[in-house]
């Protein structure tokens, strides 16, 4: 129990200065201390594992969901790899996708993978190639909530589907009290937040949904919001805020923001023999059933987001790096394949354990970083 909230406190403050920290993190003015080898030509940090090559300044935009692992990255990388500066900014991932294909960005984040149509328009732009899916950060999507008195709530996705399709709208109501035996649960309206911006955090949540609740969620999937009722704010950072400070509300976001926020969160109703918690580690037992549905080196995943099984979360996400297959700037390649090698090693991904990311399960892992290496 002492370990458990010790790492709770640790996640917590690290999730704290990822959320507030500063969008553009560069090495200027960093010390280290590690004995490591940073700079250009292929040199290795022996501390960190980390290769150095390129230099110059990589420009990426997209997930929310993933900012707070860009956060630590990025800080981690450049410690090290003292000539190149990273510049990530969470705008979303319907954002993230159009600055890319505009040829704003080196790459983008996505919490959902390349539509069709944006893997055609994409050729345009990398020439003699075209933008693929390599799936980079994996981890639950909490349902956090603010109800005075209840800090352990459970609910089904028939139940939440129709609290943001505001069909159920008290907290009081009989199929909230139904799932919680014994709780005493507040009559107190349900103020329900969702995203405003396109994101793939809502086509995760919604497709959750979708596959989990179909009668209770009579919408598409998608990056916008198409249920009516309810308040929306801009990003995970947006809702949650809302969340944290709105008596009787509910939303959905990354976990890290949960944890960064000390939000309460909600244990799912899968069906299995007892309710899931959004913990990392029951993230990474759904997501290790995910299949690989993208073709030839696009690794886009279909994750199972029905299961049954003992101590999975299915309500979970991975967010992609896109980036080109060919065609990719020449002046920031280097630097672009020695950052995606990082960040798809096991020392990044354990790392994010510490912020309640899931690791990618070793066997994507492996598969990313040997398409990173044919980049060009």
């Amino acid at each position: 129990m002492k370990l458990q909230r010790k790492n709770r406190l640790r996640a917590a403050t690290l999730g704290a200065l990822a959320v507030s920290g500063a969008l553009v993190l560069t090495a200027c003015g960093s010390d280290d201390n590690s004995g490591s080898t940073g700079g250009t030509g292929g040199k290795t940090s022996a501390a960190s594992n980390i290769k150095c090559d390129g230099k110059g300044q990589l420009l990426a935009s997209g997930s929310s969901a993933q900012k707070n692992a860009m956060d630590l990255w990025v800080k981690n990388y450049t410690a090290v790899c003292k000539d190149v500066q990273i510049n990530y900014k969470p705008n979303g991932s319907g954002a993230g996708i159009q600055e890319l294909l505009q040829g704003k960005t080196t790459f983008a984040g996505s919490d959902s993978a390349l539509k069709p149509e944006e893997v055609v328009a994409s050729k345009k732009l990398f020439k003699g190639g075209q933008a693929i899916d390599l799936p980079m950060v994996g981890g639950p999507i909490a349902v956090g909530y603010n109800v005075p008195g209840v800090s352990n709530l459970v609910l089904d996705a028939d139940t939440l589907g129709k609290i943001f399709n505001s069909k159920i709208t008290n907290w009081n109501d009989p199929a909230i009290a139904a799932l919680n035996k014994g709780a005493k649960l507040p009559n107190l309206k349900i103020q329900a937040f969702h995203r405003s911006d396109d994101s793939g955090t809502t086509d995760n949540f919604t497709k959750y949904l979708k596959a989990a609740a179909p009668s209770a969620w009579p919408y598409e999937s998608g990056k916008k919001w198409e249920a009516k009722g309810g308040q929306s704010a801009d990003g995970s950072s947006g809702v949650s805020s809302q969340v944290k400070q709105t008596s009787g509300s509910i939303s959905y976001f990354e976990l890290s923001y949960a944890t960064a926020s000390s939000i309460s969160t909600v244990k799912l109703d899968t069906g299995a023999s007892a309710p899931v918690e959004a913990t990392a580690d029951n993230a990474s037992k759904a997501i290790a059933e995910a299949k690989i549905v993208g073709t030839g080196s696009d690794l886009a995943l279909q994750l199972a987001y029905n299961t049954k099984a003992e101590g999975a979360y299915p309500l979970a996400l991975v967010t992609y790096e896109i980036v080109g297959t060919k065609g990719n700037k020449a002046d920031t390649l280097a630097a672009l394949k020695s950052y995606l090698a990082y960040i798809s090693s096991s020392d990044a991904q354990t790392a994010l354990k510490q912020l309640g990311y899931a690791p990618l399960p070793s066997e994507i892992a492996a598969k990313v970083q040997s398409t990173v290496k044919t980049l060009s």
